[in-house]
């Protein structure tokens, strides 16, 4: 099971949250303080859960930290369904967000898709529902037959599939859609593309629309 490290400074919200994981066999360490979570963080840490308002500072300020080190994954907890806040996050690094107040079982569940994407073994080719990219042959397949893409939409695809369950910005996907010719990629062509490939894969329900935010790719 993960170790999880949860950077939050109400006791109710901690304990109840200690409590729901340890019952799944997680090891959770448990700070108030973002000057105690950097004192007590190391590469064995497997997640953070991340408040953004803390005593000391703004949970962002962790999460830069964090990912200066380590590409330790970051979920990050907000009262504020703000999607300023949430881009922010997530362009940050964060890999994905929950909204106070949350049920627990919605957590843990965000905790387990995060947890499979990110110890899921590399190989060459990925899947999401009928859905597969085969990374060495640079091909996308819809149930077992070819979908011929352009250079932008396999790009677009693999970006959305490495990153699956995680929420992608429009921002963060446009710094990877920069093209191979180094043009630069601007906010409509991203729509125009994602449009097409979702118009080429039979507009399959794995690819979500976060509004405001970006995208989620999430097996069916």
């Amino acid at each position: 099971m993960a170790k999880i490290l949860l950077l939050e400074d109400d006791d109710t919200i901690t304990f109840g949250i200690k409590t729901s994981l340890e019952k799944k066999n997680h090891t959770v360490c448990c700070y108030n303080t973002i000057a105690e979570a950097k004192k007590n963080f190391d590469k064995t840490i497997d997640l953070i859960l991340l408040d953004l308002n803390l005593p000391d500072g703004i949970g962002y300020e962790f999460c830069q930290y964090v990912k200066s080190i380590e590409d330790t994954p970051v979920i990050f907890l907000t009262v504020r369904d703000d999607e300023k806040d949430i881009i922010r996050g997530l362009d940050m690094g964060a890999d994905d967000y929950v909204v106070k107040p949350f049920l627990l079982s919605v957590l843990q569940s965000r905790i387990n898709a995060v947890l499979r994407r990110t110890h899921s073994n590399t190989n060459n080719t990925i899947t999401c529902g009928n859905i597969s990219l085969n990374k060495v042959e640079v091909k996308a397949y819809l149930d077992n037959v070819e979908v011929p893409l352009t250079a932008g939409e396999y790009k677009l695809l693999l970006s959305l599939m490495e990153n699956k369950n995680r929420a992608m910005t429009r921002t963060k996907l446009l710094e990877m859609l920069w093209d191979v010719d180094g043009n630069f990629v601007n906010d409509n062509t991203l729509t125009v593309t994602i449009k097409r490939l979702r118009e080429k894969l039979k507009n399959p329900p794995c690819i979500k629309t976060l509004r405001g935010i970006g995208y989620r790719m999430e097996d069916s």
